[in-house]
């Protein structure tokens, strides 16, 4: 069977990644990579094996023989890219943010299914192997009927007044950082693994780092820095190192959670845990392969991911031995699998069920998104407004 053809757009720290999760498919071929310049997509591109180069994406969406195309640049370009490549009639995997706000998300979902492509968004969190089981168990009632759920998604990288990255610029990044960029995936992972819709939000915003010193040459984002041979100019911040949210499912049941980017020696802590009324279960991204599960009369359980443990809808999330730990690249690959066999298959993703997040899980983000950064403004519950188009 002929390899489906792909075209990545980005060549930052998620491009590479994606490719890498696609290229371990065996059925799916990256044959393009498209950059800022021709300069550096043909540089990226002989790095990474690929055999064409654009330094403009539109000449990448002309070639006949792509079928699918990555949208891994800054936010900023999300909807401009996204709508490109649905015009293009190209397949779209699109990183989240699906757009700036959720009047744009809801224009590049009614486009998409205008157009027929197949859509994706890159919430790879609900992906892994004990969060699919974790879905399953609650699906089947093991937890009992959930009553609140709690959780954080803590970070470091941006803890000192030195760390600066293109996220931190609202006309890039956008209105939000620490809501749009974590608390997008916190949200979606937990809407994904109990069934329920978040339907009203009371938000807290907070600045810890009003100014930050922004470094005059390039550096790394997510390394060690030399900051002793580094020029910076101040830069005022306008976007949120932290936010607690306050919310309400669509059943009634409540929940809270906070995400930050300054709490040391967080590196990527998105946790979660879902009390019900027989049991409670805990997951934490850090150590993904345990799933804990609370009881009052009877002791608690460490379940560690095992596909002879796993309820039978959930198995094929896990693709090694018990013990053989499966991490963040595996939960990025079991997106790609999921999202690129229903292409495979020929499947509609306005007929038939998806197993990955699409425009339609974007557009909802972005609603959250919206929603939240209302409530924090006007200091009051805010409705979110999620209605979609079909």
């Amino acid at each position: 069977m002929e390899k489906i053809k792909v075209g990545v757009i980005g060549t930052g720290f998620i491009g590479p990644t994606h490719i890498e999760a696609i290229r371990r498919l065996g059925f799916v071929e990256v044959v393009a990579l498209a950059g800022s310049s021709q300069e550096s997509a043909e540089k990226k591109a002989a790095e990474l094996g690929i055999p064409k180069a654009y330094g403009d994406f539109r000449d990448m969406l002309k070639d006949s023989e792509i079928q699918v195309v990555h949208n891994c640049t800054p936010n900023n370009l999300h909807f401009e890219i996204n709508r490109e490549i649905i015009l293009a009639g190209k397949h779209v995997l699109s990183e989240k943010p699906l757009a700036m706000d959720s009047k744009e998300s809801a224009e590049l979902l009614a486009l998409a299914q205008e157009h027929g492509v197949v859509h994706g968004v890159n919430f790879n969190y609900r992906q892994f192997p004990s969060v699919q089981n974790l879905h399953a168990k609650i699906g089947h009632g093991d937890l009992g009927k959930v009553n609140l759920v709690h959780g954080s998604y803590l970070q470091d990288w941006l803890l000192y007044e030195t760390d600066y990255n293109w996220r931190l610029a609202p006309e890039v990044g956008g209105k939000t950082r620490a809501v749009a960029d974590i608390g997008s995936h916190w949200c979606d992972t937990v809407q994904y693994v109990t069934g329920k819709k978040i339907v009203e939000v009371f938000a807290d915003l907070a600045t810890v780092i009003p100014v930050r010193k922004k470094p005059m040459s390039n550096v790394a984002t997510f390394g060690a820095q030399n900051t002793e041979e580094v020029i910076y100019e101040d830069v005022p911040i306008h976007t949120e190192d932290y936010a607690s949210v306050l919310v309400r499912f669509e059943d009634g049941s409540k929940g809270v959670f906070t995400v930050s980017q300054v709490s040391a020696g967080r590196k990527n802590r998105l946790s979660f845990e879902i009390s019900g009324s027989k049991s409670s279960a805990f997951w934490n991204q850090e150590e993904p392969e345990k799933l804990w599960i609370g009881h009052r009369d009877n002791p608690n359980e460490m379940l560690l991911a095992d596909a002879a443990l796993f309820s039978p809808e959930a198995r094929s999330a896990i693709h090694h031995p018990g013990g053989h730990n499966e991490g963040w690249p595996d939960a990025l690959k079991n997106m790609m699998l999921n999202y690129y066999t229903f292409i495979r298959e020929g499947k509609d993703p306005a007929k038939d069920k998806t197993n990955f997040a699409t425009f339609e899980d974007g557009h909802i983000s972005m609603c959250i998104t919206d929603a939240i950064l209302e409530s924090h403004q006007q200091q009051k519950w805010v409705k979110v407004q999620q209605e979609v188009q079909s």
